[in-house]
């Protein structure tokens, strides 16, 4: 078979029973197998990690109490404990219903979370938010709901190729979340229509609405594999598709530009096309549909920078930041949150000595440079550094699974997180234009922390089948 550049070897159709199981093939040699695995290292190792995790999150909260408040404050602490009961409940779940699922998922979701409590309520606490109207307090609530939904799906996701089934409902259902904040009475009156707004409280369909894709690109690409895969033109080296084949391409290259058009959402268009990209290059093998994915994305950004006034003030402030007639206004942000970073320094001010709140929307677009100001640049590589870890877990993952659907949706999910991170990061530390995307797990807000814990979970399914389901070879 060959390998491509970059070492990611194509999905192949598999002939074996796995890849057409629909959730009621398990055989009695399996079962079998699965009850005398009676020591559950996977699962020790997971909370070993945990408590570490609990004890880094714990210490977070009682530094950033000292060091902006002066003492400790007890009922946050508690609080936090409710929160550590609940990954614990998620970690006893695993070990009834998915005993060989992957240790270090959940763990570095944990820790990523309680840094991110820990950064807001500091903020929280210097502003003198109390009650609701802290952000702290609806960030912990949001953390419960979404730890009881990841531990919701693992129970009862017990197949994660049932969702094969639904390929084109969860596509339709994507749609219809990226459309809804652009209906009337629904949309906010935010910078960009990404929100709905329900009276009681408002969330942003757009981080559920990545995983539906995810799962609707997996099953259509396994669908459409051989079809994208024939024979092409080659020109400059590389084997470029034909036309009718660039179709689904042109589609979500359309669909983006949409997004940001109408939502002006810059981020959540350059989101979901590189994910498809992405997807369809580990479905393929072939370099020139990552070349063409390239070719596109620049072509619409540079299009968009010149029609489109919100686009074009993204790149503006990018290429201009420090001029003195954007940095009172469009770009004092960016170059607040520079400055936050630089403070820092190597090893930061420490948790609760800095001046985070100088940033605008510090607890949310801005939380990974308030944490760089109080951790430091090490404190910014460890976060990087866990980051980098789940991405790999989940590509790793992936690439091991026995189905092809189940290798193109933990690769979708993973490399979704991983991008996420990037663009927000290469945003804040002026790499890239900043969009207005969450940075995964830390930022403050409820429908990206739900969505990326449901990616925790859907992660958990796919690697306790690629481990707990032995190759059985008959005849």
């Amino acid at each position: 078979m060959r390998t491509p550049p970059g070492g990611i070897t194509p999905v192949r159709p598999t002939t074996e029973p796995a890849a057409v199981d629909d959730g009621h093939t398990d055989t009695a040699v399996v079962r079998a197998l699965r009850k005398i695995r009676v020591p559950q290292k996977q699962r020790n190792r997971e909370l070993a990690l945990l408590v570490f995790a609990f004890i880094i999150n714990g210490a977070a909260v009682v530094l950033v109490q000292l060091g902006a408040a002066g003492e400790v404050d007890p009922k946050f602490l508690i609080y936090l404990g409710v929160l550590t009961a609940l990954a614990l409940a998620l970690h006893i779940t695993l070990r009834i219903v998915a005993r060989d699922a992957d240790p270090f998922v959940v763990p570095i979701a944990t820790v990523l979370t309680g840094l991110g409590l820990a950064m807001i309520y500091r903020l929280d606490v210097h502003w003198g938010r109390h009650g609701w109207a802290a952000y702290s307090n609806r960030q912990l609530a949001w953390a419960g709901i979404a730890l009881v939904g990841a531990i919701l799906v693992v129970i009862l996701l017990r197949n994660y190729r049932v969702l094969f089934r639904y390929t084109y409902l969860f596509g339709l259902a994507g749609i219809v979340l990226l459309i809804l904040p652009i209906i009337p009475g629904l949309g906010t009156d935010a910078n960009a229509d990404v929100w709905v707004s329900l009276g009681f409280f408002s969330f942003q369909p757009g981080e559920l609405a990545k995983i539906c894709l995810a799962i609707f690109f997996a099953g259509y690409l396994v669908r459409t594999r051989d079809s994208l895969t024939s024979t092409g033109k080659k020109f400059l080296g590389f084997t470029w598709p034909r036309p009718r084949e660039l179709g689904p391409l042109l589609v979500i290259w359309l669909i983006s530009l949409g997004i940001i058009v109408m939502q002006r959402d810059l981020g959540t268009g350059l989101l979901i096309f590189g994910m498809f990209v992405a997807m369809l290059y580990v479905a393929t093998g072939k370099t020139s549909w990552v070349l063409m994915g390239v070719i596109l994305a620049a072509a619409g950004a540079f299009a968009a920078s010149r029609v489109l006034p919100y686009v074009h003030g993204r790149f503006e402030n990018w290429l201009d930041a420090f001029n003195p007639k954007l940095m009172d206004g469009n770009s004092y942000q960016l170059v607040t949150g520079i400055f936050g970073m630089s403070k820092g320094g190597l090893i930061g001010t420490g948790l609760g000595q800095g001046r985070p709140w100088l940033t605008p929307v510090a607890e949310s677009d801005y939380i990974f440079p308030s944490l760089g100001e109080e951790l430091g640049l090490i404190g910014l590589f460890a976060i990087l550094c866990l980051y980098m870890v789940f991405t790999s877990r989940g590509l790793r993952i992936g690439l091991n699974g026995q189905d092809d659907f189940g290798k193109l949706l933990a690769v979708g999910v993973s490399f979704t997180v991983a991008l996420q991170v990037v663009i927000m990061v290469g945003g804040v530390t002026r790499l890239i234009p900043l969009t207005g995307l969450a940075t995964p797990f830390l930022a403050a807000g409820g429908s990206s922390l739900v969505a990326n814990w449901i990616i925790v979970a859907i992660l958990l399914r796919i690697s306790d089948a690629v481990r707990s389901r032995p190759r059985v070879v008959i005849g």
